[in-house]
């Protein structure tokens, strides 16, 4: 699959592929017409972490919690969504305001991994867990050889590392940002070394907001 009109094929209700690509910027401009595809992404982000934990769990048959939880952390991260957002061209198809488009948000990676999610969640509903499953083995777990041929240490445990190795205090991770609902927060965290800021990340959390903090810190210093 190599666009948006080969995933449109897959589905056979075409209203849900529609769906998981409106974002609540477009339904706040656009009232009345249809939800946003938040609710999507809540039973994706469900469905994404059991498929992929059971894809591990049956590769991996020798390797204990801490590894498994690891790598599928490596597999599911922000970056690693809106990768397949890219490959699929999904940001041109977003339903998305005018004031999020000309922020870019058709190439931000936080609002690109949101989607993925939601597009998982509508595939699930339209055609169950194995159309699901499949979309994965074309579109995820072929990275799994090349995650495991890496190191698996988290961002801020590598930044840490690195920043005590200096002789410096640990990096400080802040909040600059908390938006949206309760069910659908979005975080933007700056990562702190000495008390300037050398990274900045986005996340449906702070732990994804930090980590991506600490991947952007990381790629300043080294």
């Amino acid at each position: 699959m190599g666009d948006i009109d080969s995933l449109a094929k897959l589905f056979k209700d075409s209203e849900l592929l529609t769906l998981a690509l409106t974002h609540r910027s477009w339904v706040n401009e656009n009232p009345g017409k249809r939800t946003s595809n938040e609710r999507l992404e809540f039973l994706g982000d469900a469905i994404l972490e059991f498929l992929v934990s059971e894809e591990l769990f049956k590769l991996f048959p020798n390797k204990e919690e801490g590894y498994l939880t690891a790598l599928r952390a490596n597999l599911v991260n922000t970056q690693n969504l809106s990768t397949i957002a890219l490959k699929l061209k999904v940001g041109n198809s977003i339903f998305l305001s005018k004031g999020e488009e000309e922020g870019g948000g058709r190439d931000n990676p936080s609002l690109l991994a949101d989607t993925v999610e939601a597009i998982i969640g509508a595939l699930f509903l339209d055609q169950g867990i194995k159309i699901v499953n499949k979309f994965l083995v074309e579109n995820l777990f072929i990275e799994i050889p090349d995650k495991v041929a890496t190191d698996l240490k988290d961002s801020k445990s590598k930044l840490q590392e690195l920043i005590q190795s200096k002789g410096k205090n640990a990096p400080r991770y802040v909040v600059a940002q908390a938006s949206g609902p309760d069910h659908a927060k979005h975080f933007i965290v700056d990562v702190l070394i000495d008390g300037k800021p050398y990274g900045r990340g986005e996340g449906k959390n702070k732990s994804e907001a930090e980590q991506e903090a600490a991947t952007n810190a990381l790629t300043s210093l080294l």
